[in-house]
């Protein structure tokens, strides 16, 4: 078996650390999930998202993908397993909240601006799936408090903001109340996160309660 030694002692590792927590785990295995929230993230190996905000198995739905994109609502019969994705948590998990978690140092972010910076031409996957940024402008605002990178960063989670409200189920849920969106943006340096206050339009320090 190839399996990495450093995976492999981990897994024995998870097994001997969770071993009283067998009851929790046999019951997730019973009854299902319901978790209290999806969580759209980068693929970024850096973030770990159950670590950031402390869960449990079974608290989080989690989506990954480069950049922690959300395309449009685009009905049109190919494979789209970001779209699936939420699909299923909202309209079957009915979970409350969504959660779109950007990053520092986000390598999908400056891959695509190297590609516009070079002016290349790309046709992979990565350059394909990287198109959702064309024409995405960094807010003043977000440039003179965070810098222009991260300005760029928090454009993208803007972005996905507004494209998971093009999908109806969202647009059904938010407006009865049921569903609740946030943009947040995790500093791999220092460990904060700054969240988008959505009333005035600016992303600010989470406040701990």
């Amino acid at each position: 078996m190839s399996l990495p030694k450093v995976l492999a002692e981990g897994y024995w590792r998870f097994r001997r650390q969770h071993a009283p927590d067998k009851g929790r785990y046999q019951q997730l295995a019973e009854l299902g999930q319901a978790p209290s929230a999806m969580v759209i993230a980068c693929s970024d190996a850096r973030v770990d998202v159950s670590a950031i905000f402390d869960a449990e198995a079974g608290q989080l739905f989690i989506l990954r993908n480069v950049a922690n994109l959300v395309p449009p609502y685009e009905p049109e019969g190919k494979y789209h397993g970001t779209s699936a994705a939420i699909e299923y948590a909202v309209l079957v998990l009915k979970v409350p909240h969504l959660i779109v978690l950007g990053h520092s140092r986000c390598g999908g972010v400056a891959a695509y601006r190297a590609r516009i910076k070079d002016k290349v031409q790309d046709d992979s996957f990565i350059g394909r799936w990287l198109t959702m940024l064309d024409g995405l402008q960094a807010m003043d605002t977000d440039a003179a408090a965070f810098g222009r990178e991260t300005a760029f960063e928090l454009a993208t989670i803007r972005s996905s903001l507004a494209h998971l409200r093009s999908f109806p189920v969202v647009q059904e849920r938010e407006g009865a109340g049921l569903l609740t969106l946030h943009g947040l943006h995790f500093d791999l340096a220092s460990g904060s996160l700054i969240a988008l206050d959505e009333e005035v339009g600016n992303f600010v320090a989470l406040v701990e309660a």
